[in-house]
């Protein structure tokens, strides 16, 4: 007699990537300061360390090198923040308390980079060349 299976079938590929699958949406164009505060001293103070590093890659600064990437730290055991202005004018604050990487990471995804305009003219000029070059023989 054998016992039935239960639980997934597929493992997970892990919490590192999780952070890649997040890191590679990032983008700064909407933003025009981002703001990272934290107590040395806070449990959660490597997760922002963590979060530094990451967003101080060249590759995301690129995407809009006008943006500031400040750091506030602070000794007063006050929580986590990230804070984000906008270009429109708008502020995003995240209290990262009780906040993982991912989680921050997943937010900043949500509330910011989703302000990204598509690119969809550049989209159809390729499809219209695709077509061009499609029709042409040799």
């Amino acid at each position: 007699m054998s016992v039935p299976f239960s639980g997934c079938k597929s493992r997970s590929n892990g919490l590192i990537s999780a952070i890649i699958k997040q890191l590679k949406t990032i983008n700064y164009k909407p933003a025009k300061k981002i703001t990272v505060q934290f107590d040395p001293f806070h449990e959660r103070a490597t997760e922002m360390r963590k979060l530094m590093f990451y967003l101080t890659g060249p590759k995301y600064a690129n995407t809009n090198p006008a943006c500031l990437l400040k750091t506030n730290i602070v000794c007063d055991r006050s929580e986590p923040l990230v804070t984000v202005d906008l270009v429109s004018g708008e502020k995003v604050v995240m209290k990262c308390n009780n906040l993982t990487l991912v989680e921050v990471l997943q937010l900043y995804n949500k509330h910011v980079t989703s302000l990204v305009p598509r690119e969809q003219e550049k989209d159809e000029d390729l499809k219209s060349k695709l077509k061009s070059k499609k029709g042409k023989k040799r």
